[in-house]
Parts: structure tokens; C-alpha cells; sequence
């Protein structure tokens, strides 16, 4: 009996905290009108038949109160088990339909991602998304639930609080921010629209339908780049103000720590990117080209915005920073072979003494200039005497050749061809050389090492 009364005390306790006072009423004494009025009509003639009745009385108003509370929160419970088992039966169609469907995502013949990795995403955002509704289902009943109650309605209101004042924040920022978006993307119209402009020009250009007057078609793709760059940059220049926490002292902050960290960071590569514009528009050579760059002599297989790379007839490749291209001395062998000239001449040198006669070397070395592939017969091959030393005399063979990508194997092939004529031709191509012994001083033997007197 006494446990029963204390817990009757806290029940008692607890429903006056919960906002609705209930008093205890001595026996004899009626805690409602309406009960007095039932004793008045004789329907109840003592008082000691409301003991029980008056010492546990609640009011209506709670209990239905506290019987929203749990039908709120059954309801819940079930709305959770309801999204738990949709979400069950989402997931197991999505590895359905993905294996069957999703297909491996490559960019540029690389495999990103595959299908059993696809899945994973997908199953991963299901999961996020079933926390995320059922976070905010727990979130909106601890508030339903507090409002029922006069203690926690203020509970309620600070919870509801949390979610409508960023909302509403967020609507009202969206809402003012709208003339300004508007701007941003009637700038962003204009510059795509003249972006695309300036590209069909380009393109016209670089196709040779366009001709400018000193203006190169491999100038346009170049001219075409830069003029993007600084478009963007000028229309990033302009929509900047109208950007949400422009005139913040943060945003200001971080773009000028962002500047600041770009110009101390990239000097050389700014150096490389104007050394590259000035090399794209002096046209020293282009991709393909066989040029030589200081002692290295290959194809030029990449012409980029900071580097120069070659490669050599030994398939070694060779990357130069622009800026060391610029300051370097340019051997371009294609110019040479180009239509309006009469190709890239080769030569090779060969000594030969006095006693050979030199139109027998002239015309040796024109016949193993006819023998050689890729040697040119117009113009034709022709012989420069270069030097005349103290016992033999120098002659150069020359040769005209287009093939410019086989320059070592035509090399090749001449010398060997120099050497079966001259030995078909029973000369040596040895050239003479001579030692002079001057006579010894008097008095010494040749032959005896002389000897000194300190």
C-alpha cells in the first residue's frame, strides 16, 4: 500500500511538471463540479465512494495529450520500418538494373570506375540518404511531441528554431540574391556566344577558308586559346561582385592569399607560358618537325604551353622548358625539304692525297651520291673542294634529299657507298702524313740519352 502511494506521489509529481496541476482533495470533499452535482441528483450518496476516484484523478486533457504523444510516436516507428523496407527493396532492384545496365566509365581510355564499383556508390547514397530521412523523421517528433506539453513547448520551439530560422534565411538570401543571378547569367549567355564566335573563326582559319593577310593558319587555335583565357578571366573579373559575400573581409581575404600564393608559386611557369606564346608566334617549328635545340637533334612530338619535347632517332625523348628554347640556337631541317625549297643537303667529307688526281675523286664521290637512296637527281649532287693542307686536299660531297626522317640511314648508305668506290677505284682513302725528325744538337749520338752536369 505505501509503495502504491508513493507511486501515486509521482505520478502526481510528474503531471504537475508536465504543466497540468493536480491536488490531492481530502476525503469527504468533491475535486469537480460536475461530481457534486451527480451527489446533489443521488446518484452517488457518500463520499468515501470518490476516494479512489478523487485521490487518482487525471485530467482528460492529458491523457489525450499523452495518447497523441504515442500515436506520434508509432507512427514514426512505423513510417521508419516502411522507409527501411522500401529503401531494402530500392537497393536490391538498383544491383538489378545496375549490373545489367551500368557500364564501366572511361575518360580518354582510362577505366574510372567499374561496375561492381558503380554499385558501391550507389548502395553508399542509399545508405546516406535512408540516415538523412530518418534523422529528420526523429528530428520533427522530439518537437511534436515537446509542443504537446506546456514545460517543453519552449523545447519545441528552440528545435523548430533550428531548422526554420536557416531555412528561412536561406529562402530569403535565394529570394534577394535573384537580380544578381540574373545578371551572371546574361553575362555568362554573352561571353558563351562570343566564345563560340571567335571558335568558328578559328576554325575557318586554321581550315584555310579565312585568309588573313600575315596571319598564319597555325596561328588560329594558339590565338584561339589565349583569346578564351582572357575572356574568362575578364567575365570572372566582372561577375565578381555580384557573387553572394563578395564585399566579406573573408572573401577578400582568401583571394588575396590565393593571389598572393599563385604569383610567389609560378614565376617560372609564367616565364615558360610567355616563352611558349612568343615560340608559337616566331613559328621556329612545328609538331613533327626534325629540328636540333644546343647538341640535340630529334622530332618535335609536343609543342605545349611551358614545354618543348623531341624526340631522338635513338626514340629518346627530350623535354626543354620554353624559356630555354627562346634562348637557344633553333636548327629547323624540314624548312629545307618544304615544296618551295629544293630539299635538305647533305654532305660529307673526304681527304685525299696530291697524287690522286681530283676530278677521279669528283667523280667517285658523284657516283656513290647517284647509288644512295633518297638522294635527289634534281637538283643535282655536286662536289666542293674545301681546303688544300700541306700533303692532301679536302672535298665535300653534297646531295639534295627531302627525306628528312631518314637522314642517319641516307648518311649511312653514302659512306658506305664513298668507300666501295674508292676501293673499287684501288685508292686508299688514308690520307698521307708525314713526322720530321730535325738533327740533334752537336755533340750529341742520336740515340744516346744525353746527360747533364749540375
Amino acid at each position: 500500500m505505501r509503495f502504491l502511494s508513493y507511486v501515486g506521489i509521482v505520478f502526481v509529481v510528474a503531471i504537475n511538471l508536465a504543466g497540468f496541476p493536480v491536488r490531492l482533495y481530502p476525503q469527504g470533499t468533491l475535486p469537480h463540479p460536475f461530481i457534486q452535482a451527480e451527489v446533489d441528483e443521488g446518484l452517488i450518496e457518500t463520499t468515501e465512494e470518490l476516494e479512489v476516484t478523487t485521490d487518482n484523478w487525471i485530467p482528460k486533457n492529458l491523457l489525450i495529450r499523452l495518447g497523441i504523444a504515442g500515436a506520434i510516436i508509432i507512427a514514426q516507428v512505423l513510417l521508419i520500418r516502411l522507409i527501411w523496407s522500401l529503401l531494402k527493396k530500392l537497393q536490391y532492384k538498383v544491383g538489378v538494373y545496375g549490373t545489367a545496365h551500368f557500364k564501366p566509365l572511361i575518360i580518354k581510355q582510362y577505366r574510372l570506375l567499374d561496375t561492381s564499383q558503380m554499385l558501391n556508390i550507389a548502395f553508399f547514397l542509399l545508405r546516406i540518404f535512408k540516415i538523412v530521412v530518418i534523422a529528420f523523421q526523429l528530428y520533427l517528433t522530439l518537437p511534436l511531441v515537446f509542443s504537446l506539453f506546456e514545460p517543453t513547448k519552449h523545447l519545441a520551439s528552440t528545435l523548430f528554431g533550428y531548422i526554420l530560422n536557416p531555412l528561412k534565411s536561406t529562402v530569403l538570401g535565394i529570394v534577394l540574391y535573384i537580380p544578381n543571378l540574373i545578371t551572371i547569367v546574361v553575362i555568362v549567355v554573352i561571353v558563351r556566344y562570343a566564345m563560340r564566335s571567335i571558335q568558328f573563326f578559328a576554325i575557318q582559319i586554321e581550315k584555310g577558308k579565312l585568309v588573313l593577310p600575315g596571319f598564319y593558319a597555325d596561328w588560329a587555335q594558339p590565338t584561339f586559346n589565349i583569346l578564351r583565357v582572357l575572356l574568362y578571366a575578364l567575365t570572372i573579373i566582372v561577375i565578381y561582385p555580384y557573387f553572394p559575400g563578395s564585399d566579406s573581409a573573408v572573401f577578400q581575404g582568401v583571394s588575396v592569399f590565393v593571389g598572393l600564393i599563385f604569383s610567389l608559386g609560378s614565376s617560372s611557369a609564367i616565364g615558360n607560358l610567355v616563352a611558349g606564346i612568343v615560340i608559337t608566334y616566331m613559328r621556329p617549328f612545328t609538331i613533327g618537325d626534325r629540328i636540333k635545340i644546343n647538341d640535340v637533334t630529334g622530332f618535335v612530338v609536343e609543342k605545349s604551353a611551358t614545354v618543348t619535347r623531341i624526340r631522338t632517332h635513338k626514340n629518346e625523348f627530350v623535354t626543354f622548358p620554353n624559356v630555354m628554347v627562346l634562348t637557344s640556337s633553333i636548327t629547323n631541317y624540314n624548312f629545307s625539304s618544304s615544296e618551295k625549297e629544293d630539299g635538305l643537303i647533305l654532305h660529307a667529307a673526304v681527304t685525299m692525297g696530291y697524287g690522286v688526281p681530283w676530278p677521279t675523286v669528283h667523280a667517285i664521290l658523284l657516283a656513290a651520291a647517284a647509288k644512295t637512296a633518297y638522294i635527289m637527281e634534281t637538283p643535282k649532287p655536286y662536289v666542293l673542294q674545301t681546303a688544300l693542307n700541306d700533303f692532301y686536299a679536302c672535298y665535300e660531297i653534297n646531295a639534295y634529299t627531302k627525306a628528312v626522317e631518314k637522314v642517319p640511314r641516307i648518311y649511312s648508305e653514302l659512306y658506305q657507298n664513298l668507300q666501295d668506290g674508292f676501293k673499287a677505284a684501288n685508292i686508299d682513302l688514308t690520307a698521307p702524313t708525314y713526322n720530321i725528325r730535325l738533327p740533334p744538337p752537336d755533340g750529341i749520338v742520336p740515340g744516346s740519352t744525353p746527360s747533364y752536369k749540375g
